[in-house]
């Protein structure tokens, strides 16, 4: 079980000489089991992107704590095994463009035998890369990039999978097959969280949170809708 509490962060605004804090997340809790998927939703700005790069390592937060199986993972002593068991996809593609595909897994992958296991019989077998290891990743489509970005978050078999909008963009017949590897990744009793900005995308999450005024806000997929205009009625949504 994943269980984030009382997280808080804020990010420096500069204005000339002068440096101003924004508070952006004040209070945020959530808790996920084995096999769960999280969506978090919210207003462009509101955070959701700060919060997964926090649970993911790559940020800190200024308090708080991200419990897994009763280890606090922000601690300092933790934090390489906070890398270990989580598997990051941000927005923006994090690939090296100008390396074939093979070469930007062998930068996560790193024993070769174990690499061409996992294409030919393993995790990787049913992403379809093998007509494109030698291509460079700069003349691939979306969807291929974002296919060999989840290859590469896939290295470590990851307990936790976190990905900012792994959809955007895409074309129809991508976003399905997204969808799919979550949805197989939740199989595997793994935990997935990802943010997105699609309505039908929030249909295969166990729960969703909406994030606005820096907290979270749990609402129900099917009335998602609903929540939104309640706290844009509240002025809490942007």
């Amino acid at each position: 079980m994943l269980e984030a509490k009382k997280i808080k962060a804020a990010y420096k605004i500069y204005k000339g000489i002068h440096c101003e804090k924004k508070q952006v997340l004040k209070n945020v809790n959530f808790i996920a089991k084995e096999g769960e998927c999280i969506g978090i939703i919210g207003a462009n700005g509101s955070g959701k992107s700060t919060l997964l790069s926090i649970l993911a390592g790559i940020q800190k937060p200024e308090m708080g704590e991200l419990l897994f199986q009763g280890k606090n993972l922000f601690l300092k002593e933790n934090n390489r095994e906070l890398r270990q068991i989580s598997g990051y996809i941000p927005q923006d593609n994090p690939l090296m463009e100008e390396l074939s595909v093979y070469d930007n897994l062998k930068l996560w992958y790193l024993d070769k035998k174990n690499l061409q296991f996992e294409l030919e019989e393993g995790s990787l077998t049913g992403f379809g890369l093998a007509p494109y290891l030698k291509m460079p990743v700069c003349k691939l489509s979306g969807g291929l990039k974002k296919r060999v970005s989840i290859a590469c978050a896939l290295a470590d078999k990851p307990q936790i999978l976190i990905m900012d909008e792994p959809t955007a963009s895409l074309d129809m017949l991508s976003r399905h097959e997204i969808m799919q590897y979550i949805e197989n990744y939740k199989k595997e009793g793994k935990i997935v969280i990802f943010t997105t900005h699609d309505a039908t995308e929030i249909k295969i999450c166990d729960k969703l949170y909406i994030l606005c005024a820096g907290e979270l806000e749990e609402a129900l997929p099917d009335s998602a809708y609903d929540k939104l205009v309640e706290l844009q009625r509240e002025n809490k949504w942007r």
